[in-house]
């Protein structure tokens, strides 16, 4: 099974050499990764050139396209419509450990499903702050996968799309939605396999304002997806997330 990483990076070149330095160690062979560089910046420009030289000793597929992006969620989608992987995936963090791939591809192949997703731990420099054990659920309970853990084959995106672009902060949590209300199957590693830096994405972690507004278009996406309730949903996610920081 060929899988495809992507990571998204904007001048930050340092970020960048911790991230690939994960994927790149991955025991998995079979890897294509895909670096969408938003910045142009020099500093970038030399550490994708170090990558590529790595990824051709390691063997696998490199690709990388530097120019300017409207966001997040386009530079996921240049890094999709770039992706020739039978799996895809995102990894802007870093990988627990060298065998999450292997393991992945393992599991979806004995389950037959369309995709999975992982616990995820949100580290800061000295401990944990926030645990993701979501399991498995459903939606409308409140529950989601941890979107930097999820892979999807690539007949999901080719049947359901990318990211929207009129989402700012949850166009990941639509995404989501919108591909598990049509039927379908993830299956589930239940151990931790993405270390997160919290606060690092601006898009989902940080104020509480910033929460208040993913929650607020959480809310739309379900109501455009046609979920039933869409308001008793937000609140049982919040409270699913809030458990999050509890638990630690």
């Amino acid at each position: 099974m060929k899988i495809s990483v992507i990571t998204m990076t904007y001048r930050d070149p340092e970020s960048l050499k911790k991230t690939a330095a994960t994927v790149l160690g991955q025991t998995h062979k079979d890897l294509e990764y895909i670096v969408v560089d938003g910045g142009c910046d020099e500093d970038t420009a030399k550490v994708i050139q170090a990558i590529a030289q790595k990824m051709e000793k390691r063997g696998g597929t490199f690709r990388f396209v530097s120019e300017p992006d409207k966001g997040l969620y386009d530079a996921l989608n240049k890094g999709i419509d770039m992706a020739t992987g039978d799996l895809i995936g995102l990894m802007c963090d870093r990988f627990a450990d060298k065998e999450v791939l292997s393991d992945m591809a393992d599991m979806i192949t004995m389950e037959g499903s369309d995709g999975i997703h992982t616990d995820l731990d949100y580290r800061n420099e000295t401990r944990v702050v926030r645990r993701w054990r979501m399991g498995r659920g459903r939606i409308q309970s409140g529950w989601m996968p941890g979107h930097p853990t999820l892979y999807l084959k690539r007949e999901v995106y080719e049947r359901f799309g990318r990211y929207r672009m009129d989402y700012r902060i949850a166009a990941d949590y639509e995404f989501m939605a919108r591909i598990l209300k049509e039927g379908v199957i993830l299956s589930y590693l239940p151990r931790v396999c993405v270390h997160m830096d919290h606060g690092g994405d601006s898009t989902s972690t940080g104020s509480l304002k910033t929460y208040a507004a993913s929650f607020a278009e959480g809310r739309r996406a379900l109501k455009q997806n046609g979920y039933p309730h869409p308001g008793l949903t937000t609140i049982l996610r919040t409270l699913r997330v809030l458990a999050q920081f509890v638990k630690r």
